[in-house]
């Protein structure tokens, strides 16, 4: 096994065990980066697997594309039923953007735009513009949304929304499934089998 592949498995070993803390309530918190891809062969991070995990009925997982300048991962924190990870800035302070997976969200209030991003679509809701720049924005698929919170206190908050949320990528729940499934080997699924069997023949 190569060390590429080695590492892999050993991340989503420690993915599977995600799997019963959750159902128990039990936080996974962790300072690794959520890429959206890992290593030489292109394989999500092992904390969008656990992301993915959390919120089981999302056919989106967010993810980290690129960390701009200026700009620090600061954390995820993902438990049974949600997810998030935040950015920090050296101009627009702690926890300026935060990202959240949920099976659902609120979107009274906010507009609807189009969305660069198929299969989801995109609302906008900005609730304060001074001092601070305060706003969220959704992306909503059936059985999952990605909220992007806003708090911005630079001075030029446009170009900061702008590379923040560039840097903030999604990925498909199929696409991870294979990676997880191909990553050990066919031994490990980010969905247990066992689930899926119980959807598809409800008692």
């Amino acid at each position: 096994m190569t060390p590429v592949r080695r590492a892999a498995v050993t991340a989503l070993v420690a993915a599977t065990l995600l799997t019963g803390g959750c159902s128990t309530g039990t936080p996974y918190v962790s300072a690794e980066v959520p890429a959206c891809t890992s290593g030489d062969d292109a394989r999500a991070a092992n904390g969008v697997v656990l992301m993915a995990q959390a919120v089981p009925t999302a056919d989106w997982v967010p993810c980290v594309e690129s960390v701009p300048v200026g700009w620090t991962f600061a954390g995820l924190d993902a438990r049974a039923g949600s997810a998030r990870f935040w950015l920090d800035s050296d101009r627009d302070g702690v926890h300026a953007i935060e990202v959240r997976l949920t099976a659902d969200c609120d979107t009274r209030g906010a507009t609807e735009i189009p969305s660069e991003r198929y299969g989801l679509s995109r609302f906008e809701r900005v609730t304060q513009v001074t001092p601070q720049y305060l706003g969220r924005r959704y992306y909503v698929s059936p059985g999952g949304c990605l909220t992007v919170v806003f708090t911005l206190a630079g001075d030029n908050r446009g170009e900061a929304l702008a590379l923040a949320t560039q840097s903030i990528g999604v990925v498909g729940r199929e696409e991870l499934a294979a990676q997880v499934h191909e990553a050990s080997g066919g031994r490990l699924h980010l969905d247990p089998p066992a689930a899926d069997a119980a959807e598809e023949d409800p008692p």
